[in-house]
């Protein structure tokens, strides 16, 4: 099951809209307290935490990379559409363009992009009950797609829901 129809996806969206909110008051007080490379680039890497964040909200069933790379992907596209000069323009008539397009194409910007994405990947995988973080495991292959070893024959699959989980969480 993903989606709605997965238990608990209720639960998720409702921490990964909270992360949202936390994720624009971090970036508000970065721009009002901080300044300078440090301030612009911690605002970068928020921009696509944030991305993360809504990404989960969307499609809380998806694995965290599927959701850290369509929030890099997203952010990478919105960068490279600045070479354009397209963003520029929008930005001069509006500030919600402004905020979510930026106007000016910056290299570094990139790299920060993605390590805001790894951030957001980790918080996902940790956030994960300790038994959902390990990679899912199938009858045709094992980790990741790869040949099964000797001791992954079988039928083995993680549960695709946590009901009756010792952990306690929904």
């Amino acid at each position: 099951m993903t989606g709605a129809g997965r238990p608990g996806a209720a639960r998720t969206r409702a921490v990964a809209a909270g992360a949202a909110v936390l994720t624009v008051l971090a970036g508000l007080g970065v721009r009002a307290f901080m300044d300078g490379a440090f301030a612009k680039y911690a605002g970068d890497a928020l921009y696509t935490v944030l991305i993360c964040a809504l990404a989960a909200v969307i499609a809380p069933g998806a694995r965290p990379v599927v959701k850290a790379g369509a929030g890099l992907a997203f952010s990478w596209a919105v960068e490279l559409l600045q070479l354009t000069g397209v963003p520029a323009d929008l930005s001069r008539h509006s500030t919600a363009a402004r905020l979510v397009l930026g106007s000016t194409f910056g290299a570094p910007d990139l790299f920060w992009y993605a390590v805001g994405a790894a951030f957001a990947w980790a918080a996902m995988v940790l956030a994960a009950p300790p038994h959902r973080r390990l990679p899912s495991r199938t009858a045709t292959g094992g980790v990741g797609g790869a040949p099964p070893r000797p001791e992954e024959e079988g039928d083995f699959r993680w549960p695709d829901s946590c009901e009756g989980c010792p952990s306690g969480h929904s």
